[in-house]
């Protein structure tokens, strides 16, 4: 099968074959099959099976008055680990990130469990195998009974986990996602941890920005108990359901709670942003733990 270059471009990398503490400008081109990174004096080809780390933000602590916008890329070869970092201009590492992802995860085959659970209620669902295709912003599980697709602006939480499968024990990622006003969790069991590594590395994309939204509020006792109230109703809750004293305090809490976009009024009473979703479910995990 011919190998086709699907991104090239030229932006600054850095690679431990350099020889060099900084960056310096190089030809990036993405294939199917491999990474190269082509500078005036080294040529490192990165193959995309040995990848098994994606970091999109984030430059480690030596080389970051080097880089702003990046991707690292962490993979093994020869025995040993190495990484490679690329910048470049922003439409560049925007389409470079989602190509990048879409082809590490190109013919990946998951086992689904969809929907694992209705807000706090198990279902009967069972477990399909399934396909993935990556959209911007979003992950498709198709060529399974119940195809389904999901926005990553959507997912309020992740874990990576464990599942057992047929006697064998496999990594598994649970998310939890927010298509309307219900919150579904989702399972998929996933092949090797590699692949657990880059389908994580790519929900949490956009999950982190708002996580850093989320993690920069500090709620009053009053603002937390009317997102608990709203979040047990499952949905839409009518202020009768969440009035915690007085009723003109409450619509005074409800406002401030809208005006930090973490409620908004539905068909049928108050709902839950995705950031409200968030700061209940990290409240609610600090007082399970």
């Amino acid at each position: 099968m011919e190998e086709s270059v699907v991104a090239d471009f030229v932006g600054r990398v850095h690679t431990s074959g350099l020889g060099s503490d900084k960056p310096v400008t190089g030809r990036i081109l993405l294939s199917q099959r491999r990474l190269v990174l082509a500078t005036e004096d080294a040529k490192t080809t990165v193959p995309l099976s040995k990848v098994f780390d994606v970091v999109v933000g984030t430059v480690p602590g030596d080389l970051q008055s080097f880089f702003s916008d990046s991707v690292t890329l962490a993979y093994e070869q020869d025995g040993d680990r190495h990484t490679a970092l690329v910048e470049g201009k922003a439409d560049d590492m925007d389409r470079f990130t989602r190509l990048l992802f879409k082809t590490l995860l190109r013919g990946v085959t998951v086992t689904v469990r969809h929907p694992a659970k209705l807000g706090g209620r198990v279902t009967d669902a069972s477990d399909h195998t399934a396909s993935i295709t990556l959209s911007p912003g979003a992950i498709s599980f198709a060529d399974c009974p119940e195809p389904f697709s999901v926005d990553l602006s959507t997912v309020i939480d992740y874990e990576r986990t464990n599942r057992t499968i047929a006697g064998k024990k496999r990594p598994a990622l649970v998310f939890r996602h927010v298509p309307e006003t219900q919150t579904v969790t989702s399972i998929a069991t996933v092949p090797t941890k590699r692949i657990l590594n880059v389908l994580g590395r790519y929900i949490k994309l956009e999950y982190d920005e708002v996580m850093e939204d989320v993690e920069a509020f500090d709620p009053t006792e009053e603002q937390l108990e009317i997102l608990v109230s709203i979040y047990s109703a499952g949905g839409e809750a009518n202020i009768a359901d969440v009035i915690t004293g007085d009723v003109t305090q409450t619509e005074m809490v409800l406002e401030t709670l809208r005006e930090e976009n973490l409620v908004v009024d539905g068909d049928t009473g108050a709902a839950l942003t995705r950031k409200g979703q968030m700061i209940v479910t990290s409240y609610m995990e600090s007082v399970n733990s």
